[in-house]
């Protein structure tokens, strides 16, 4: 059996594992990579392999970092089923038909400074509405827990990764030769005890492991603690120095959890006279998805829903649908807490927002999740004072906060939690997902902690097994 990491192999972004054996070829994920000029590059690279000869597909969740990808790869070839969870595949589309808008847009607002001389030839977009109508045509929807067969020699079973709605582990069984492998994919694993999500199932046995390790390196803060610093940020924005909060959030997994944190809090008398601004029609879907899903959801989103529905919730919440909406945000100069994707501010409504309230003292930026090298969230996040956006610059005034704590990826105890449950050492270990000197050094510990034998691949490295 041959495994080759064609993303998310020293980098957080792009992940997607080429699987091999017996003349049968499948691919774990289809990310899209982000993160500056380079990622772009690599988004447009060939496939490593040709789309025709893949048997299958396998899809742990609905980030674009794990199905960004999809649609160029139907455009090149492939045409066969993209097995996910039900969620997932009812994400997918909201999430992949929103991609396309938005490379659409920045594609025409590139084309508008090309023609006055302000930029540098046009990209078009890495695909068009009609593929991914073409890719969801393609995805299959399979339970958490039941098996099913993609291929006569294997056959696959989702359990739930408590990172996302719809977030899978994948254990796959694989008859090489007729002796049968255990090859167990991570996904992306969830910090426990997290609203919305269920905490990560665990996984008794593995031949081949390939587990995350975005925080491999370090533990998040407790929850108490972040949830007081949230508590501080929002008052000391909004009560003392009359500014807005801007949240660049995830449209899926991070919008929700706030909402849910936010209510509590009003609930709890901590927060008072919130407007919360939820402006992305992406979020807005994920969200009505999310209430759909939420039978195999926390109790506590359970019983916000239940609130919403007889009118209690204790914050008032807006989901902003139009163009107009989003930009009659523009005139609100205090008391909103503005929630908008994307989480690492390279695209989407948050960066009018930035670009509206990053010059203001009196406003903050409050980031709640992963940043990736050559993000502009990064940069914000690394102290730059003057920022692009929008091909001007846009100086830092704002007050920034990161809240750590409110990751939905397991930190490194979590992650080592998570591993520990196995019954025995799988033979091989894989760490990917991970800036590169994060990746190293989780294998290191795993060496040292556990025993392992572990490895930690670069892009594009082939392994057989």
């Amino acid at each position: 059996m041959k495994l080759t990491f064609l993303g998310g192999a020293g980098e957080v972004t792009g992940s997607s594992t080429l699987v091999e054996f017996d003349g049968v070829r499948f691919l774990v994920d289809c990310g899209m990579f982000q993160g500056g000029r380079e990622a772009g590059e690599k988004n447009r690279d060939r496939f490593a392999f040709n789309p025709r000869d893949l048997d299958f597909v396998v899809l742990t969740h609905a980030h674009l970092d794990h199905c960004g990808l999809l649609p160029k790869l139907v455009a090149a070839g492939y045409g066969r089923d993209i097995h996910c969870t039900p969620a997932t595949a009812d994400l997918v589309p909201i999430m992949l038909r929103d991609s396309a808008h938005v490379m659409e847009k920045e594609a025409e607002w590139a084309r508008t400074k090309a023609k006055k001389g302000r930029g540098a030839a046009v990209e078009p977009p890495l695909y068009g509405a009609g593929d991914v109508e073409r890719c969801v045509s393609f995805l299959a929807a399979q339970r958490y827990g039941r098996e099913f067969h993609p291929h006569p020699k294997v056959r696959v079973r989702f359990q739930d990764a408590g990172h996302i709605l719809g977030s899978a582990i994948a254990e796959i069984w694989i008859d090489e030769g007729g002796r049968e492998r255990k090859v167990v994919f991570s996904g992306d694993l969830g910090q426990p005890a997290r609203p919305v999500v269920r905490d990560p199932t665990h996984i008794d046995t593995a031949e081949i492991l390939v587990v995350e390790s975005t925080y491999g390196n370090r533990n998040h803060k407790d929850m108490a603690t972040t949830i007081d610093e949230l508590v501080d940020a929002v008052n000391d924005t909004i009560h003392r120095r009359h500014g807005n909060v801007v949240v660049p959030a995830f449209a899926l997994g991070r919008t929700q959890d706030l909402i849910v944190i936010l209510a509590e809090l009003a609930r709890d008398g901590r927060l008072s006279n919130v407007n919360v601004y939820v402006d992305s029609p992406l979020a807005a879907q994920a969200t009505a998805v999310t209430v759909k899903h939420q039978a195999t959801l926390d109790v506590d989103f359970q019983r916000l829903v239940a609130e919403g529905e007889r009118g209690d919730l204790p914050i008032r919440v807006k989901f902003t649908q139009s163009v107009d909406d989003s930009k009659a945000i523009n005139s609100v100069r205090a008391g909103a807490v503005i929630i908008a994707a994307s989480g690492m501010c390279d695209g989407g409504r948050v960066k009018h927002h930035l670009e509206n309230n990053l010059p203001r003292p009196e406003s903050s930026i409050l980031f709640v999740g992963f940043q990736a090298q050559g993000t502009l969230g990064r940069r914000i996040v690394d102290g730059q004072k003057v920022v692009k956006l929008f091909g001007e610059d846009v100086p830092v005034r704002a007050k920034v906060y990161t809240l750590g704590g409110l990751s939905a990826h397991a930190d490194r105890d979590a992650l080592l939690g998570w591993l520990r449950a196995f019954e025995r050492a799988p033979r091989h270990v894989f760490v990917n997902h991970g800036e590169q000197d994060v990746a190293a050094g989780f294998a290191d510990l795993l060496r040292k902690e556990l025993g392992w034998n572990v490895r930690a691949p670069d892009r594009g490295a082939a392994i057989e097994v």
